[in-house]
Formats: C-alpha cells, structure tokens, sequence
C-alpha cells in the first residue's frame, strides 16, 4: 500500500511536470528531458521529515506519527513504516501481530483515542513486532495493513541513489542555519528553475515588499514603529 501511494503520487508528479514542459514548449518552442522515479516520490512524501540542520545529533526524533500507530516501528532487524489508521487496518493490524484483544478495546476504536493511549499501545506493538525482521512482517502483512520496511531517515541523506540524482541540498535558513532537505521533486533537464532556498521567516521579506508597493524606508519604520509591520 505505501508502495502504491509513492506510485501514485509519481505518477501525479509525471503528470504534472509534463504538463510544466508543454507550457514552457509553447513559449520557447523547445522540449527537455522531465524526470520523476518512485525514490524522488517517496521523499517528497517525506520532504517534512527529511531536514536534518547542521550540527544537529543523529537521533532528534524526525517520526512525525499520526495516532501513536501510523509511523517507523524497530522490528528484529530494520524498522517498519506501518498506517493504520482506518478500522479495518487497525483491525488487521493487531490480528496479525497477535494481539486481536486492542483491536477489540473501545479505549482504542479511534485514531483521536488511539494516539491518547499511545504510550500504552507502542511499547506492545514493539515486542510484538520484535518477531520478525522488517521484510518479513512487510510479507506477512501484505495488502491487509499498509507497511514498507525502510531505512532509518537519516541514512537516507547519505544515501548513494539519493546522491546519485541529487535529491537532497543544503539551504540556509534565518533562524536555524544551513541545513539539509529534499531538492527537487521533478528534473526539467532544461529549465530546472531556481536553487531550492528555505521558507522565508516572518518580516524576512517584509522592506522590499513594501518597497514594492511605494512605500519610502521613512514609511516602512513608521509602520514597524507602529508595530503594524514585522
């Protein structure tokens, strides 16, 4: 299943990138090489997850998890992205790691109570998931919950396929300085557009906005006097 949502949102990401070429073919009259693959898809899904700031440790936590569940698990050997946040993966998630009583407990029929109780539900899913390695629960789960073994985050920065397509840049950011996150999700051999930067933090921008807009630098410190401007 997780495999299936980073083929459709390649294929999204195709569709749209050539749609991008054919709009500037029109106006330039010439084509170029669109490039979109399943490994660009599946960061880009994780692009909020894959920043890693210069300096920071290894191990600063970067599983964002939805309900306590949806998220990387450790298993035997390797960890294991599991979603289940709908009953029926909720359910097939407990009957296959043997524990079909929490599936039956009205304390967690919800995602909303399921992540209240997160702290009693993860250390169990995490002995039970302790049986297998990662590739053999991806098996044995199957279609029934939506899982993909994986690589720990971090080793994903280094990774040789990711370095290879240069998926992954160094940006600067006012706050928080120079760190590392995903580079583009679609290659335009011809047009790749601008260097990925980092979001903008509030007031960056706020002078040359208004000086845009007519307004003289006298103007701009009366408004941010008036604290009416950042």
């Amino acid at each position: 299943m997780v495999r299936r949502a980073a083929a459709a949102l390649a294929a999204a990401l195709l569709a749209g990138g050539v749609a991008s070429a054919l709009y500037e073919r029109e106006r330039s009259g010439l084509g170029q090489f669109v490039g979109v693959s399943l490994l660009r898809s599946a960061l880009t899904m994780q692009s909020a997850r894959l920043v890693w700031v210069d300096g920071e440790p290894r191990d600063i936590g970067r599983d964002f998890r939805s309900g306590g569940i949806t998220g990387l698990h450790p298993t035997r050997e390797g960890y294991l992205y599991i979603s289940a946040n709908t009953p029926r993966f909720w359910q097939a998630l407990c009957a296959r790691i043997g524990l079909p009583e929490l599936a039956r407990d009205e304390r967690y029929d919800t995602v909303r109570k399921r992540a209240q109780f997160a702290s009693e539900i993860v250390p169990l899913l995490h002995r039970a998931l302790e049986a297998h390695t990662a590739l053999e629960w991806e098996a044995r789960f199957g279609d029934d919950v939506p899982c993909a073994a994986a690589r720990a985050v971090e080793d994903v920065f280094d990774h040789e396929q990711v370095l290879a397509e240069s998926m992954v840049t160094s940006m600067q950011h006012a706050l928080v300085g120079r760190y590392r996150g995903l580079s583009r999700s679609i290659r335009f051999e011809r047009t790749p557009g601008p260097e990925p930067f980092a979001a903008p933090s509030f007031g960056q921008h706020s002078d040359a906005v208004m000086e845009r807009s007519g307004c003289s630098p006298q103007e701009i410190e009366q408004l941010r006097e008036k604290k009416a401007l950042l």
